[in-house]
This record gives C-alpha cells, sequence and structure tokens, in this order.
C-alpha cells in the first residue's frame, strides 16, 4: 500500500509540475525565505503578473492562443 501512495504522489507532483501549478508555491516560499517582512501578492495577482510578463516579452516563447 506504501508503494500505492508514493507512486501516487510521485505523478501528482509530476503533472503538478508539468502544468507549473505549483509556481505559486515556490514564488512564496521564495518571497518568505529572501524577506519574510514584504507582503506576498495573492495567487490571482501573481498569475495576473505573470501573464502580463509573459504576453510583455516577445522573447519568452511561442504562445499558440
Amino acid at each position: 500500500m506504501n508503494a500505492v501512495r508514493r507512486g501516487l504522489r510521485w505523478v501528482r507532483w509530476y503533472v503538478r509540475e508539468l502544468t507549473d501549478e505549483s509556481a505559486y508555491e515556490r514564488y512564496v516560499a521564495h518571497v518568505r525565505r529572501h524577506d519574510p517582512h514584504v507582503a506576498v501578492p495573492s495567487r490571482r495577482e501573481f498569475e495576473r503578473r505573470r501573464t502580463d510578463a509573459r504576453d510583455g516579452d516577445p522573447r519568452s516563447g511561442f504562445r499558440c492562443c
């Protein structure tokens, strides 16, 4: 049973990394580690800033839609 749980946790981790679902959690951990007194933006604001930065820089990669 432990092997099944470990496998499911790995699949969950892999899918979240593949889809970049965990980017906000990594960002929050980074901000808190380097400057714990800074206000962390909400997930919505983080995603908005990330999308704006991606759309604003033509060198950031190809977007199909």
